[in-house]
């Protein structure tokens, strides 16, 4: 690989609710096409070029948690007290409500819909 550059390109999410799982994304900001929970493979395109892309998963396989994390950088301390009381409001799970951390960030934890970390912080 030395005459070619290596670059993350994409993040992919097996999603069991499909609709769930877009309408906890737009609540981060990220935007979905019309229609788009009825799709068979969705996508958007993030600040930087990398695609989150999302497709239907209805096996009762268990997966288990922590298949990823995915970290969103929300501003300022209060945006991440507001991003975190959205999700939760919204009947998402709060794994850790917004805190101080040691090393200098506001930060919460909280779970999509299929029980992947979603990491809050500014």
């Amino acid at each position: 690989m030395t005459d070619r550059t290596v670059r993350m390109d994409a993040i992919g999410i097996a999603a069991r609710d499909l609709a769930a799982s877009l309408a906890f994304y737009r609540l981060l900001g990220l935007t979905f096409p019309a229609g788009a929970e009825r799709l068979p493979h969705v996508e958007t395109e993030l600040p930087g070029g990398i695609r989150l892309m999302f497709d239907p998963d209805d096996s009762d396989a268990d997966r288990g948690r922590g298949r990823l994390a995915l970290a969103f950088h929300c501003g300022d301390a209060a945006g991440v007290d507001a991003a975190y009381a959205a999700l939760t409001r919204a009947g998402h799970h709060g794994e850790r409500a917004p805190w101080d951390a040691v090393w200098g960030q506001r930060y919460a934890v909280v779970h999509d819909p299929d029980g992947n970390q979603v990491d809050l912080f500014a």
